[in-house]
């Protein structure tokens, strides 16, 4: 099994690349990938339900996006908050960082914002004067591809419809495709894991093991918890809930709380996840390793062979595929 970054590199068709969401949320198509016979179908997203067998649970990751951009336009500086750390006290990227060095202040976002603290990643530690309001400053954190701003349609669609734990700088992609509809006529059940803006970094080594995986927070309740270890096939929605199952050791879950690191990549034995949900992910990202570690590389790349044959929609507000 080869360990190169290189080896994860697709050609992509810059049209292909979905800016902006489908008409209806439960209107993507669903490409089905079947790992014990290798078959590849073309279905839509609404038919979701019908491949779920009697036993199977879902799981869900129920975080919020918060509007993680603060703009000083007139004076061109960039908040971008990354992790709550206290009371007003943030960890964030700044732009540009040579004007935000260690006792700096601007006023930004109805407020007062001074950098305590520079970090050896290049992040800063940024202490408020007043805790921002980001419902009326803050803009949604849509990933760079979009190629654009971010507007009023973002503050709805890049959101899932059962969000209700803010804390992350960006949406579980997997997730955005479900109605209340479609919750209603599934089995399923919700942890927590805030999505950082390590998703966005692009792994740079060129050995898969060379990468150092960043961390994100994550709690699993004592209900979900109770309902998984009674679950036929554990269903996850998005690399993040199987990331976050795929952390936890032992043989029976219980509530808990904790930060994970975990970098799963080929070859990688799953233990909880039976079927995954998933958005088509970038070239050489760590989710698409993930998604080769849990169908097997050669079949993930027919798969998306087909996908870009057969035009689907990519990344975040993209098409989707389910993984049996």
């Amino acid at each position: 099994m080869s360990q190169q970054v290189s080896d994860y590199f697709y050609e992509l068709p810059q049209e292909l690349i979905a800016s902006r969401p489908a008409p209806a949320r439960d209107a993507s198509r669903m490409l089905v990938v079947d790992r014990a016979s290798g078959e590849i179908t073309h279905r839509m997203f609404r038919d979701f339900p019908s491949f779920l067998r009697v036993g199977d649970h879902v799981v869900l990751n129920n975080t919020r996006v918060i509007k993680a951009r603060l703009l000083a336009p007139e004076i061109r500086i960039e908040i971008f908050l990354l992790e709550r750390l206290a009371e007003r006290r943030w960890k964030c990227l700044t732009r540009p960082g040579r004007k935000m060095r260690p006792g700096a202040a601007v006023s930004i976002a109805g407020t007062e914002a001074r950098v305590l603290e520079a970090l050896p990643g290049g992040e800063r530690i940024v202490e408020f004067l007043e805790e921002p309001d980001l419902e009326k400053h803050g803009h949604m954190p849509v990933p760079p591809y979009f190629k654009r701003e971010s507007d009023a349609g973002d503050d709805d669609r890049y959101q899932t419809v059962y969000a209700s734990h803010p804390g992350s700088v960006a949406a579980p992609t997997a997730g955005l495709h479900f109605t209340p509809g479609v919750l209603a006529q599934i089995p399923h059940s919700f942890l927590t894991l805030h999505v950082g803006a390590g998703t966005f970094l692009p792994v740079k080594s060129d050995l898969i093991e060379d990468h150092v995986m960043h961390q994100e927070s994550y709690e699993i309740s004592g209900a979900t918890a109770e309902a998984l270890n009674g679950a036929g096939r554990i269903v996850a929605v998005g690399t993040t809930v199987a990331r976050v199952l795929e952390s936890r050791k032992e043989e029976r879950l219980e509530a808990c709380a904790g930060r994970t690191a975990i970098f799963i990549y080929p070859p990688y034995p799953f233990r909880r996840v039976g079927a995954l949900l998933t958005n088509f992910h970038l070239p050489c990202s760590t989710l698409l390793m993930l998604v080769s570690a849990f169908a097997g590389t050669d079949l993930i790349r027919a798969a998306y062979a087909e996908a870009i044959r057969e035009r689907y929609r990519f990344f975040s507000y993209g098409d989707c595929m389910l993984i049996l």
